[in-house]
This record gives structure tokens, C-alpha cells and sequence, in this order.
């Protein structure tokens, strides 16, 4: 038997179709425009469920509550690296609305460099006086990061410095020290007189996207991360502020787990949480949506190290 030989006469098949390299240009081109240095506007709300150590109306104990947290925030970055960005904290506590936390911050991002992303934020922490549940004491921040994208899973590594006035401490004391006390059994702590923590979080990070799903431009995006967290945990950072949004290019949070919360002035630094992250967000034009889970274990607490938080932003981009 003979092997048939080709038909000359045929036209070529079009096999542009199955040209994959193609096809993945084209998505590079689409990471690196979104990677592109530019200007914009973002408007962005996020609705967290969040723990407070509320003021007992029996005994001078501090009882965890759960409440709905709301943080709406603007800012603005420039393609030069440079943003600013003013945020609110808004507690909805048996229907009232409580704004107990207004946030400043300035940062740096560098962003030019095809491989790895860098940046730094200062950050000032207005907090509303006469509230019957405790924030933390620190009023100033400083946030850098690092990050290396040139790899399949992204790692990053963010160090997180806060300090206050012993003004703003005084005013905390007794629910600093309760704190303290609740997982000791004991009533006599030795303050320190500087006020401060400091905490390193390391990551790793995988972006995977998916374009044009529901219409033309529009993607989704999921993300699953690690983090784990060390730190001082002596007043604890102000937490609450720590969406899980886009606002910060390094994509990096500190958390803690405040209904277990272990301020601790004796220990200099200790693990304090690993959390397993899934990020997702729906883009459709200048619109997005962001639902996140955070599945967090805890060390220091005695007891329900583990706990699970869900987060939710939303906003627009100018």
C-alpha cells in the first residue's frame, strides 16, 4: 500500500488560531500595561467584620465584640511613584455609625523596574477621644516593602514600625494592662516608657488572570498568598486600617487577631500569626470589586488560635 501524496492544489490550512505565543504576548502586553507607571484617582470602600475590646458595663474587663467596620478612602498616585491617601475608619455598632479613626499617608513607589517593586509610606492616625473600646496608642507608621516579580511565585518581605506619644499611651493604660493581664492570671505589669512595635511580614504570592470573561474589557483575577507575620506586639498596630484593597501596590497587610489580642511589654519579638489569603477582584472598565478571605492562626492566644475573616472592596479608578 502507498501513502497518499499531498494535493498541491490545496490552500494551506490557517493555523493562526493555535498560534499560542501570540496569545501569550498579548497577555504579557495586557500584565505590563497594568504594571505601566501612570497617574489616577482611586475611590475605594471596604466592609470588614472586625473585633473590638469593648468596655465591660459590669467590671472593668474588656469583652471582645464583633462589629462591622467600614473604611472609605481616596488617594492618589502619581506615575512618578509618589500617592497620597486619606482613609476613615467607621464602626457600625448596634445601628450607630461611629467614624473613631481618621488615617493621613504619603508614599513612594517605585515601579519602573520590570523586575521587582519597592516602595515606602508614612502614615498619621487620628484617633477620636473618649472611646469605650481600645485602639491602639501608636499614632505614627512607617511601612516598606519588597517585592520580587520576576519569579513564578512572588515573594515579598514588609517591615512595619509604629510609635506614639506617651500622652496617647496614658490615655490607654488601664486597657493596655487589662489586656495584658487577661491571658496571665496576674494584676502587676511594668510598662515601658517608649512606645512602639515593630513587625516583619513575609510573603508569597500568585496572580493568575482571566480576560474578557463576561464582556469585552473586563478581567478577574485570583490570588492566593501566604503571610507570616513576627513582631513586638506591645501595643499592637492599629489594624483595622489594613484592608485588603489595591491601594498599596506591595499588596502586603499586617493582622492580628484581636479578639485574642496579647500585648506583651516583656517579649522583644515572637511569631505572631500565619494567614492563608485568597484574593479575587472583578474588573469591568475603571470599576472593580474585591471579595477576600483570610484564614488566620494566631500564636500568642491561649486558646482559638485560628479564626477567619471575610472583607469586601469596592471602588473606582480616575
Amino acid at each position: 500500500m502507498q501513502a497518499q501524496k499531498p494535493n498541491k492544489d490545496l490552500a494551506p490550512v490557517d493555523t493562526s488560531f493555535t498560534d499560542y505565543d501570540v496569545l501569550f504576548s498579548e497577555l504579557d502586553a495586557f500584565l505590563d500595561s497594568l504594571l505601566t507607571p501612570r497617574s489616577y484617582l482611586l475611590l475605594n470602600v471596604g466592609f470588614t467584620k472586625s473585633v473590638y475590646n469593648f468596655e465591660s458595663k459590669s467590671n472593668r474587663a474588656l469583652e471582645a465584640k464583633s462589629v462591622v467596620n467600614y473604611a472609605p478612602s481616596l488617594s492618589y498616585f502619581h506615575k512618578s511613584g509618589l500617592g497620597l491617601s486619606v482613609s476613615a475608619n467607621v464602626m457600625n455598632e448596634g445601628g450607630s455609625i461611629n467614624p473613631f479613626m481618621l488615617v493621613a499617608s504619603g508614599s513612594y513607589d517605585h515601579i519602573k523596574n520590570r523586575k521587582f517593586i519597592t516602595g515606602i509610606s508614612a502614615s498619621r492616625y487620628f484617633t477620636k477621644d473618649s472611646l469605650n473600646f481600645y485602639t491602639s496608642p501608636l499614632q505614627n507608621e512607617l511601612y516598606a516593602y519588597f517585592t520580587y516579580r520576576d519569579f513564578f511565585v512572588r515573594p515579598s518581605v514588609a517591615v512595619n514600625y509604629g510609635w506614639g506619644s506617651r500622652k496617647a499611651y496614658t490615655e490607654r493604660e488601664e486597657r493596655v494592662n487589662a489586656i495584658r493581664l487577661r491571658p496571665r492570671g496576674f494584676t502587676r505589669v511594668d510598662t515601658e516608657e517608649t512606645i512602639s512595635d515593630f513587625a516583619v511580614t513575609a510573603s508569597l504570592r500568585k496572580d493568575f488572570y482571566w480576560l474578557d470573561v463576561f464582556s469585552n474589557n473586563d478581567f478577574i483575577r485570583l490570588t492566593p498568598q501566604i503571610v507570616f507575620t513576627s513582631g513586638t506586639q506591645k501595643f499592637g498596630f492599629n489594624q483595622t486600617t489594613k484592608t485588603y484593597g489595591i491601594t498599596r501596590v506591595g499588596g502586603n497587610n499586617v493582622f492580628y487577631n484581636s479578639e485574642q489580642s496579647y500585648l506583651d511589654d516583656e517579649l522583644s519579638f515572637q511569631p505572631l500569626s500565619l494567614s492563608g489569603i485568597i484574593k479575587t477582584e472583578v474588573s469591568k472598565g475603571k470599576f472593580f470589586i474585591q471579595p477576600q478571605m483570610v484564614f488566620d492562626y494566631y500564636f500568642p492566644a491561649k486558646s482559638e488560635n485560628f479564626s477567619t475573616i471575610f472583607s469586601l472592596n469596592a471602588g473606582v479608578i480616575f
